[in-house]
């Protein structure tokens, strides 16, 4: 069976793992995925990832999650663009999530990067998630 939204996958796969209270998750591995997961361990939301290869030879991530006094660091992990509707901003539309407490992953033409760092960079691209 197709998967219409891999990223979302990963996204709700993470978010029922630390319902659960699991320490790792697996997704299945992609460029894309391994990207956001670059942005999320750089601002501290996981501990890491690896790449592993299961006993049938596919390709997985498996993802390190990480808690704070027995509760998730991620309190709250949302798809923004979907396959059915992407969302775009420019260099000065980036959407601040929380304030600036949260991060919004980006994916712009100098790569997948946080807000933050999409504006430094003086970039915009299409709005991935936001993570806070």
């Amino acid at each position: 069976m197709s998967m219409n939204d891999p990223l979302g996958d990963m996204l709700t796969r993470i978010r029922n793992a630390q319902m659960r209270g699991k320490s790792t998750v697996r997704t299945p591995s992609s460029k894309l995925r391994a990207w956001v997961l670059d942005v999320l361990k750089a601002e501290g939301y996981i501990r890491g990832y690896e790449a592993v290869t299961t006993d049938a030879g596919h390709a997985e991530l498996e993802i390190s999650l990480k808690y704070f006094e027995g509760a998730p660091v991620i309190r709250e992990l949302a798809r923004v663009s979907k396959p059915g509707r992407r969302v775009y901003a420019g260099a000065r539309e980036l959407p601040s999530v929380r304030n600036g407490l949260g991060v919004s992953i980006v994916s712009t033409p100098k790569g997948v990067m946080s807000d933050a760092a999409a504006r430094n960079a003086n970039v915009g691209g299409e709005v991935l998630c936001t993570v806070f």
